[in-house]
């Protein structure tokens, strides 16, 4: 018998002996007898201590993990199929995948070349959604409406590319957001216009109403399936992709 399974018992024990006593007090050991036992015990064993807690954590993220996995059946429609995203490979590749970021995220920006270089390297077997979840700073928000604004002019590729590849130690004031549309052949006026309007602010707001819902809390964050990846963990997404393609294969 493990030690943590002598322990439980002997907690167990701890708590059954009121009614123990009551049934046969003159067997049954009194309550702090046997605290004193498991006091001793641990005292002698601390390590059980570490096993118990390990366990229960464990137990602890198994509930967290579905607790997500719930979340994410109950929004895929809103994560997969909304018209206000934009994506690039093809609309019936086999396996999607979905990006939240923000353009001031560093492992967003290390991750670029990799994330949009999927489809290719997939033949064309895998599309990448973007999502625009700025929560880094104001000027996030600024670069992801400007993103989507250009998206307004057909440019949103252009777009993403620039302002991911943009120091961050420019703060992303107005003119550079303006020097990347220029460089994206984005019409800057109409840009600023578009930016803000009410419809593609409700784009970001119902984004990050989403990422709540269904517990991204940073970025990158990648969705394929009912899976999650939080972080720039290629190799998990690569995993989940080659999975999802086995499956339909």
């Amino acid at each position: 018998m493990s030690r943590f399974a002598m322990f439980s018992m002997m907690v167990a024990a701890t708590a059954l002996v009121p009614a123990c006593a009551q049934e046969d007090a003159g067997r049954a050991l009194e309550r702090e007898e046997i605290e004193e036992i498991v006091h001793d015990y641990i005292v002698e064993n601390p390590e059980v201590i570490e096993e118990a807690l390990i366990k229960l954590s464990k137990k602890a993220d198994q509930r967290d993990q579905a607790a997500k996995r719930d979340a994410i059946k109950s929004n895929l429609d809103s994560i997969y199929n909304s018209s206000n995203d934009y994506s690039i490979g093809p609309d019936d590749a086999e396996v999607t995948v979905v990006e939240f970021f923000d353009y001031r995220c560093g492992f967003c920006k290390r991750s670029m070349e990799w994330t949009t270089g999927l489809p290719e390297k997939y033949d064309g077997n895998v599309r990448v959604i973007f999502k625009e979840f700025p929560i880094l700073s104001p000027e996030s928000e600024k670069a992801a409406l400007a993103a989507l604004a250009a998206g307004n002019q057909g440019k949103y590729t252009e777009m993403h590319r620039e302002l991911m590849e943009m120091d961050n130690s420019t703060g992303f004031e107005p003119d550079d957001i303006d020097g990347a549309a220029e460089r994206a052949g984005v019409d800057v006026a109409q840009m600023r216009e578009d930016m803000d309007s009410v419809e593609l602010r409700k784009v970001v707001a119902d984004n990050k109403s989403l990422a709540r819902s269904i517990g991204v809390d940073g970025t990158p964050a990648y969705f394929i399936g009912e899976n999650m990846v939080s972080g720039a963990n290629q190799g998990k997404v690569v995993e989940f992709i080659e999975a999802e393609l086995s499956d339909n294969g």
